[in-house]
């Protein structure tokens, strides 16, 4: 698959996996913490990579030309699943994703000043409508009137900075390494950090439990490499609005498996996110 619109087709296929792997992490934290499942999820997901590239390659393609790029890549991955995930044991899962959608204001401005990527005016208005939509979804007292927000609704926004820092770094290293390095690196940084903390956290799963982890791991595997695929053919300003298009997913899987009938807040939250979605994601004149 090449050019733009193979980049568009896989984001959003990465993010509706990112949902099924939101959802399993949220049924888990009921019974392990999330260091332990954060583990999990990096070390599965870097021998299932390490295997394939094994069995399809005959070698790891593990050299890279930014060694240091590639573990803080890593390593702003595994500080933005532990927030995130942190977060699902206190937010509904449509919540939480709604509230991360700052992300893209973030990418898009790392984008025009890290990256040198032209941002024209449209998609500036497109993302700050957005963020108007996240401002609607936190549910702030001064528009309410009720109780005061949970102290939980601040980890999807570090989860949204850190994430940002994550897609600057994924496009920059498209134009420095094979992607197939890049994901090899993905969670390398954070299967090491987080199998140092094991001791403190560490409750032995059955066998059952043994197979979701496993789940866990392979789906962030899938969904992390259909997005360094997905950068490596589209630009950032483009690509990261389409991030808007995981809170449908995120609503769908809070519904049939939790029962988190999202309110009239998070639903008109959603309808200004998508508005300021579509306007970020049209193509400018000289894209056609």
């Amino acid at each position: 698959m090449t050019g733009w619109l193979a980049g568009v087709a896989l984001q959003v296929a990465a993010l509706a996996v990112f949902v099924c792997m939101d959802t399993l992490l949220k049924l888990l934290t009921a019974v392990y913490a999330v260091p332990q499942l954060m583990w999990a999820r990096f070390l599965f997901s870097l021998l299932a990579v390490a295997l394939l590239f094994r069995l399809s390659m005959g070698r790891l393609p593990w050299r890279s030309r930014a060694p240091w790029l590639q573990a803080w890549r890593s390593l702003m991955l595994a500080g933005s699943n532990l927030m995130f995930s942190s977060a699902l044991a206190y937010l509904p899962l449509t919540d939480a994703t709604a509230i991360g959608f700052a992300s893209p204001l973030f990418t898009v401005a790392l984008a025009a000043v890290w990256l040198r990527e032209r941002v024209s005016w449209r998609r500036w208005l497109g993302v700050g409508i957005g963020l108007v939509g996240v401002l609607l979804a936190l549910r702030p007292p001064f528009l309410t009137g009720g109780a005061a927000m949970h102290w939980a609704s601040i980890l999807p926004l570090g989860t949204a900075a850190m994430f940002a820092v994550y897609q600057i770094l994924t496009r920059k290293l498209a134009t420095i390494d094979d992607p197939r390095t890049t994901i090899l690196h993905t969670g390398f940084a954070g299967a090491v950090v987080t199998s140092l903390v094991q001791p403190a956290f560490w409750i032995w799963p059955s066998a059952p439990d043994w197979g979701l982890l496993v789940l866990l791991g392979l789906l962030g595997a899938l969904g992390h490499g259909l997005l360094v695929l997905a950068y490596s053919r589209a630009p950032v300003s483009l690509l990261a609005p389409l991030s808007y298009t995981q809170l449908i997913w995120a609503t769908l899987a809070g519904v049939l498996v939790f029962g988190d009938w999202p309110d009239l807040w998070t639903l008109g939250g959603a309808m200004v996110i998508a508005t300021g979605g579509i306007l970020v994601a049209l193509p400018d004149r000289r894209e056609r």
